[in-house]
């Protein structure tokens, strides 16, 4: 709870329409229902995460002020309005599971629908730092700036505000 409190407060949910993009067992989302989001809009593309998410009783259930949705966000997100949510989460897999998550046309999809100076944190983790030295936030920082954010990395993921 405190690390998705911690993500959560970087964006501001208070009053905000808020994506979150990789909805998982719903900790964020619980989050922007305590920090006063005003909708959530949650995707899960695994069905099976949905069930284990029915069945964890710190899960929040959809309704009110949560819509989850059991869709592909890479898909379902050409259909958003540009400029439609004011805030985004964004905790995707591990790249080499889902790397289409950390594209550069996904970002672009991203920034398409933020609003300007609207926020996003993007979890990145530090995987293969110590195998490869691989750096992936630096790497994503890199590709949302070039999808027009400003960004800064926070803990263990980017901080990004749309320009």
């Amino acid at each position: 709870y405190a690390d998705a409190e911690r993500k959560v407060g970087l964006i501001r949910p208070s009053g905000k329409l808020i994506l979150d993009t990789c909805g998982g067992l719903g900790y964020t989302a619980a989050a922007c229902l305590k920090g006063g989001a005003k909708q959530i809009l949650s995707y899960e593309k695994n069905a099976d995460v949905i069930w284990l998410r029915s069945l964890n009783p710190w899960s929040p259930e959809a309704g009110g002020a949560l819509t989850l949705t059991h869709g592909d966000i890479v898909e379902e997100i050409a259909g958003m309005p540009d400029a439609s949510v004011d805030a985004i989460l964004h905790d995707p897999p591990r790249f080499g599971i889902a790397g289409e998550l950390y594209s550069q046309a996904f970002y672009d999809q991203l920034a398409r629908v933020l609003k300007p100076r609207g926020r996003l944190f993007h979890y990145t983790g530090t995987p293969n730092k110590l195998t490869t030295g691989r750096d992936v936030p630096n790497e994503v920082a890199k590709r949302l700036r070039k999808a027009g954010f400003a960004t800064e990395l926070n803990g263990d993921g980017v901080l990004a505000t749309k320009r």
